[in-house]
């Protein structure tokens, strides 16, 4: 079920969250915060936000505290997204009414959400055979012995696999979250939840979920000087050796700091934010993509409508449609 399909019935698209017993408090407050608070700096409702259970009373993971006042599981079955119950007892099969909810929303075609550990109630569900998915990378061995058919990736930070996403554990699941704003809306609105949130705007889902973060040495390592240099200077013609110049290192180093700090590469980095930057820029009403393109340093409209089809799914003139300046 399309972001657009609930715009053409007249009200924002529905987000529907199962909280079931023992599930996680920290994810449950990423999708509230997330998709649920107002935006009023927007200016539009962005998402019709719910939680609900399968029990009027609900213990949280740990016995932290009792969650009432929700509504009941079947307001599931209205759900455009479905964010399913994640927990950390991830051997206790799910309730059969809550997996029955996930395999309704499935055939009705709505989206499918897992954060943390949601990965294994959507694969007792039997949504995800043959489908990619992630999870928290420790319980990678345990999900792999117990759903083989899921083509499971333990290194990343969140799996889009079209209908059905999938987090790692904890802060991706902010990731996913921003993933699906930015997915729904365009970049300029995730970004404004992401500074509401003071949290990255886009971190591509195939970073590794471990990054390494030894205490820092002096001088200080930290790449958050060149990174906020080279975001103002995306239209110039940088590339790895410009970065680790400026960062007074070798291109080697550059490359290990940008491993253990980010998780990725010095050239992957950047093709992400002149992506973002062009999608800004198209959003913004720039119809001219070989303009877009040599603004955001992507250097040809044929090399724009490459990078942002990789990372949108979208033409240059679908994402103009469908994100830029007018009726949305």
């Amino acid at each position: 079920m399309t972001q657009e399909s609930s715009h053409e019935r007249g009200r924002a698209h529905r987000v529907v969250v199962i909280v079931d017993e023992n599930s996680n408090p920290f994810e449950l407050g990423c999708a509230t915060e997330v998709f649920g608070l107002r935006r009023p700096e927007i200016g539009r409702e962005l998402y019709d936000f719910h939680l609900c259970s399968p029990e009027p009373r609900t213990l949280m993971r740990d016995g932290f505290f009792t969650l009432t006042g929700v509504a009941e599981l079947a307001l599931a079955d209205t759900a455009d997204t479905l964010i399913v119950p994640n927990r950390p007892d991830v051997e206790v099969p799910r309730r059969p009414a809550v997996l029955d909810a996930v395999r309704r929303a499935h055939g009705r075609g709505a989206r499918l959400v897992g954060f943390c550990s949601g990965a294994f109630t959507l694969a007792e569900a039997g949504v995800l055979d043959r489908r990619r998915a992630t999870a928290h990378w420790q319980w990678a061995d345990s999900f792999r012995a117990r759903f083989p058919r899921v083509r499971f990736e333990s290194d990343v930070l969140f799996v889009d696999d079209g209908d059905i996403l999938t987090a790692a554990g904890s802060a991706a699941a902010l990731d996913l979250g921003l993933h699906v704003v930015r997915r729904d809306h365009g970049a300029e609105v995730a970004n404004s939840v992401s500074r509401r949130l003071v949290f990255a705007a886009h971190r591509d889902g195939g970073q590794r979920q471990f990054v390494e973060r030894p205490v820092p040495e002096l001088p200080d390592e930290s790449l958050a000087p060149v990174l906020a240099w080279a975001q103002e200077r995306l239209d110039s013609p940088l590339t790895v050796a410009t970065l680790a110049t400026r960062a007074s290192v070798s291109a080697a180093t550059l490359h290990r700091r940008f491993q253990a700090q980010l998780g990725t590469t010095p050239l992957a980095w950047l093709t992400s934010e002149r992506v973002a930057l062009a999608c800004r820029l198209i959003e913004r009403g720039e119809s001219r993509f070989e303009l877009v393109a040599r603004r955001s340093g992507l250097g040809t409209a044929a090399n724009l409508r490459t990078l942002i089809r990789r990372e949108t799914g979208l033409t240059p003139s679908a994402y103009q449609r469908r994100f830029g300046p007018g009726p949305n």
